[in-house]
């Protein structure tokens, strides 16, 4: 038995990781050759029972604790019972809480009986109360899309059975057997995450700033699963737009993990660079950039080389886009984010800036290459897509993008548009660009105060990840979603929503929403690469109204370490632990 690691003591109740420590005797002759899973297994108990049926369940609270997940001839407590749903009436259910976001399944024990019918058990994954507790279908439009979230199982005689996976916190069983009651003697939850270390840090003087950076960096680990996925419930995809902040999470975080090059690969391979990437133009875009991220963080020449062929002939294809005016002709889907889709105008305006840093980033790679006929292609192209700078029609996101390219003063673009409202019509995809933005306007201050604002108003309403969206006027009258909804109150999980994500269909662990953890230790800590691989860094801290941080960042030669406090005289002084083999630029 392994112990559960330190960094997920915060988080979790007690967890028992399944594992070998040797080799294990792998079937032969089969067609394939087996390949290990990167995900370790860990057992969760429930933490809270938060609700029962008004009849018909006895002993829930004798579910609650570690336990030993084995079916044993002789329980040393009560197994908990639902009543068999009989003459029409509904059966005894429960909902437990499993304390956290999760993504896996349960396992449920049963204990030895004297007859040997089976009995038939609904069981509802949620990552709210109210979507555990929801029907399928309605208004609230909870789904089975992806993951199944809503089954009937049998249960088995003196044994165990999983169901899932999902991606859920809360589950609810109810018995809709007519005749046999359950009997449960434990329910569980396993959890599948990969075990990598958690190398990066960051600590502040504010705490509820320290909980947003931890709670970014859990939201995407739950997604580091065999691929990098959006989100854990739905849609457990590969989306190369969605990647991005990911990937600056994971950078910050946990430092190289191959769940980033293998989703990169994954994605160019299925798609002809004839194609857009997932059907988006602008996620062709964005995959060129991770690439140009990951190769600044790594510096793994090897595994840029790799991408030559189809970098070049997707930058040709991009550069292109670039009329002899100046103007992007994109086709396809124009696509920002979801909430930014209305203002076709504030598209417009981010999809030049986009086009333009794309093939600026292009450039430098293919100089890296020595291909300098498609690096002279993208110059010039972004030199004539430098010219026309739209109008962004007040969108947020779309003006965040051009002051990033340097087409706007990040200044005046950050007065006149991004701090208007304050953290009103940010999104949790793109905020993480106006966060940047406001960082390179000198506006550390607004940044923080649209962190605090805006991702925790999600935590104060009960959230342990970040969410798919989220919009401030859901605050008004909102009920938690880790309690049933009060009467007088909204339910923020099954009423909102839009797009693809209307009610209970919106993931409330999506990967994309994890940019302040990625900003925070970027631009407060301040730690930049400067050549591939973190040979050179830049670190400038940004405190803003922070007295002090500190933190860790991963790099190929180890982790740099930093902490910078502010003086009576306003300077900040910094103490930098930086590993032999980096050189420090302080400006």
């Amino acid at each position: 038995m392994k112990l559960c690691p330190a960094r997920f003591r915060p988080i979790f109740f007690c967890l028992v990781v399944i594992g070998l420590d040797a080799a294990p005797l792998l079937p032969t002759g089969t067609a394939g050759k087996p390949e290990p899973s990167p995900l370790s297994a860990w057992f969760m108990p429930p933490t809270r029972v938060v609700w029962t049926s008004a009849t018909g369940v006895t002993h829930a609270q004798d579910l609650l604790g570690a336990k030993p997940g084995q079916a044993v001839l002789k329980n040393p407590s009560p197994p908990c019972v639902l009543a068999p749903a009989a003459s029409g009436a509904p059966g005894g259910g429960i909902l437990l809480d499993f304390g956290t976001e999760l993504t896996g399944n349960i396992e449920i024990i049963t204990p030895i009986t004297k007859e040997k019918n089976l009995p038939r058990v609904r069981i509802r994954f949620g990552e709210s109360v109210a979507e555990a507790m929801a029907e399928l279908g309605g208004e609230p439009n909870a789904q089975n899309d992806h993951a199944v979230r809503d089954q009937t199982v049998r249960l088995p005689w003196l044994g165990k059975i999983t169901v899932g996976p999902s991606g859920f916190r809360f589950v609810r069983i109810d018995n809709v057997d007519p005749k046999e009651s359950a009997e449960i003697s434990e329910v569980r939850a396993v959890l599948l995450i990969r075990d990598v270390p958690q190398i990066g840090s960051f600590r502040c003087d504010d705490e509820r700033i320290n909980r947003i950076w931890q709670v970014g960096a859990y939201t995407v680990h739950l997604n580091m699963q065999e691929y990098l996925w959006d989100g854990v419930k739905r849609d457990r995809l590969v989306w190369i737009g969605d990647m991005h902040p990911e990937v600056a999470t994971i950078n910050a975080v946990f430092g190289f993990n191959d769940v980033v090059p293998r989703s990169l690969d994954l994605t160019r391979d299925i798609t002809p660079v004839t194609e857009w990437m997932n059907g988006i133009s602008s996620y062709s875009m964005w995959w060129v950039l991770i690439h140009e991220q990951w190769w600044m963080h790594h510096g793994d020449f090897a595994y840029l080389a790799a991408q030559k062929p189809y970098l070049s002939a997707l930058l040709k294809k991009l550069a292109a886009l670039i009329g002899p005016d100046g103007r992007e002709k994109i086709d396809g889907m124009r696509f920002l984010d979801w909430p930014s889709s209305p203002n076709k105008q504030g598209v417009t305006a981010g999809l030049q800036g986009l086009l333009v840093m794309t093939l600026e980033s292009g450039e430098r790679m293919m100089k890296v290459l020595d291909d300098a006929a498609t690096a002279a292609l993208c110059a010039a192209a972004a030199a004539r897509g430098r010219k026309v700078v739209p109008e962004v029609n007040a969108s947020k996101s779309g003006a965040a993008l051009l002051a990033l390219a340097g087409m706007t003063d990040a200044k005046k673009t950050a007065d006149d548009v991004l701090k208007v409202g304050g953290a009103k019509n940010v999104s949790t995809f793109y905020g993480f660009y106006v966060l940047q933005a406001l960082a390179k306007a000198d506006e550390t201050n607004t940044a923080l105060n649209f962190i605090s604002t805006y991702w925790g108003a999600m935590l104060d309403l009960g959230a342990t990840t970040f969410w798919e969206d989220f919009d401030l006027d859901w605050i008004k009258d909102a009920g938690r979603i880790d309690e049933l909804v009060p009467a007088g109150k909204k339910d923020v999980h099954g009423g909102y929503g839009a797009y693809c994500y209307i009610g209970f269909r919106h993931s409330l662990c999506h990967g994309w929403a994890s940019g302040p953890t990625a900003w925070l230790s970027e631009n407060v800590l301040g730690i930049t690469p400067l050549e591939p691989g973190f040979k050179r860094v830049r670190i400038v801290p940004q405190l803003g109204r922070l007295k002090w941080a500190e933190g860790a960042y991963p790099t190929p030669l180890g982790s740099i370490k930093v902490r910078h406090e502010r003086q009576a005289d306003g300077t900040v002084k910094s103490k930098i632990d930086a590993p032999a083999g980096i050189v420090v630029v302080r400006k």
